[in-house]
């Protein structure tokens, strides 16, 4: 079986596709300057562009795992995802309180996707 790998380095890659199913790496805002909702929002925008880089897009989401930095913003955070996600078509998620890599994040998102059925 393939395996492709995308957007990589030594240490990882951004996404790996297997067996018509695409996994994306913790994404992180660029911009840490902004508030829960707007780093939310850049990183659903990273997540749009590497589903398309893979050949596939939110429609075809499986699951995500959301990482914040404080629930007292898990408001926030849900008011970007919910504007984001399709209608009728919501992944399963979990989402947790946690400390990130750096300080300055305020969330992390990871996904996984269907390739759609050709």
């Amino acid at each position: 079986m393939t395996v492709t790998y995308h957007d990589s380095n030594t240490r990882m890659s951004q996404a790996t596709v297997h067996n018509g199913t695409v996994y994306l790496a913790g994404q992180v805002p660029d911009d840490a300057s902004g508030d829960m909702f707007g780093q939310t929002e850049q990183v659903l925008a990273k997540i749009d562009r590497l589903l398309a880089a893979a050949g596939t897009s939110r429609e075809h989401l499986l699951s995500a795992q959301i990482w914040v930095t404080s629930m007292a913003e898990f408001d926030q955070m849900n008011a970007a995802w919910d504007a984001w996600v399709v209608p009728g078509r919501p992944p399963v998620r979990a989402a947790i309180e946690a400390k990130l890599a750096k300080p300055e994040w305020k969330v992390e998102i990871m996904v996984t996707a269907a390739l759609p059925e050709a």
